[in-house]
């Protein structure tokens, strides 16, 4: 997004310059430079934000953007992820601002980033698709419980599942207090076990979306998600590890 944008910028400067240079009819008054300037970046701004929107979304079908509706899936998994997501960015910023680990201050940040840039896609979705952009009932009823998934069980079954009222993975509000109190050493074991447990319990979610949603961009970034979060738990595995440290039960 730096590079489009910086082209656009180029761009959008060349253009004004450009403009300056065009000799305005006989008896006509130029308009002020200010306004000049204002409309340009008016109409560069309004271009980054239609493009940010619909071009890294959705195809051109006959010329004309596609906003077609997400299903079921598809906006389930957009609002539920959110909230799971939003966890997620909020520990990740109490470790990039306290931890004095480099390793666990880097992980952090790179989770913060991905995370809040996944969830600025997905609100997105949800708002070309006037959908709630949070869930107004309980989480997960889009997808079928199975037990035999990490973080699934418990959960009833049926072709309406019931959905549960916590997802899996989430810190609980002790958890948080425990983690805001820890300094130190206990500080990043503590993160690094709450972000292990949170990464595993949302990754049945991304599995489930990235094979049954309906529209091809969100199996897409499901599918990322699967992979990058992937790595991270593996990486966060072998950091417990060279603390002496143990993650913490899967999530049930």
């Amino acid at each position: 997004m730096n590079r489009v944008m910086a082209e656009a910028t180029v761009h959008g400067e060349l253009d004004t310059r450009s403009a300056e240079r065009v000799e305005a009819p006989a008896g006509a008054k130029p308009p002020a430079r200010w306004m000049r300037v204002l409309l340009a970046g008016a109409a560069m701004l309004a271009m980054l934000i239609l493009g940010a929107a619909l071009g890294t979304s959705f195809p051109l079908v006959g010329g004309v953007w596609s906003q077609a509706q997400g299903g079921t899936v598809d906006v389930g998994f957009a609002q539920d992820m959110s909230v799971h997501h939003r966890q997620a960015v909020l520990m990740a910023g109490l470790a990039r601002d306290r931890s004095t680990d480099p390793a666990i201050r880097l992980l952090a940040f790179d989770i913060e980033t991905n995370q809040l840039a996944q969830i600025g896609q997905m609100q997105g979705w949800l708002s070309l698709w006037n959908a709630a952009a949070l869930p107004t009932g309980r989480y997960m009823t889009w997808m079928p419980a199975t037990d035999s998934m990490p973080g699934m069980a418990g959960m009833a079954h049926g072709d309406a599942p019931a959905g549960v009222a916590t997802m899996p993975g989430m810190a609980s509000s002790a958890d948080l207090d425990r983690l805001r109190a820890a300094s130190g050493a206990q500080f990043d074991i503590l993160f690094l076990q709450l972000m292990l447990r949170h990464h595993q319990g949302g990754a049945p979610m991304a599995q489930y979306a990235a094979q049954h949603g309906e529209m091809a961009q969100v199996r897409n970034l499901a599918e990322k998600m699967v992979i990058s979060q992937g790595a991270e738990s593996d990486y966060m595995v072998q950091l417990l590890a060279q603390r002496g440290a143990q993650p913490l039960p899967p999530p049930r």
